[in-house]
């Protein structure tokens, strides 16, 4: 999922305003190269580990704290998504 799709998924979820979108995006693009980077050097997912926890960091930071329930709550249920096989890695 690129990060304008992130984006416009959480924007429908969370109810973000136009400047919470744009702060998220930039946060969401910023990873994007860096992930890139370390799968780029061989990286697996245990190398990422640190770089999507700081991620949902700076996006919890942007949020309300009703957002951040709702936030948590979608980040739980898409990693149980991930859990049962059903979860991305396409080519989106």
């Amino acid at each position: 999922m690129s990060p304008e799709d992130r984006v416009a998924a959480m924007k429908t979820n969370l109810k973000l305003t136009d400047d919470q979108s744009t702060k998220i995006l930039a946060i969401y693009k910023e990873s994007a190269v860096k992930r890139d980077s370390i799968r780029n050097a061989g990286g697996d997912r245990e190398a990422m580990r640190p770089l999507m926890q700081a991620t949902n960091e700076k996006v919890m930071a942007v949020l309300t704290d009703e957002q951040k329930v709702a936030y948590k709550k979608m980040m739980d249920e898409m990693r149980a998504r991930m859990q049962q096989g059903a979860g991305g890695g396409g080519n989106n």
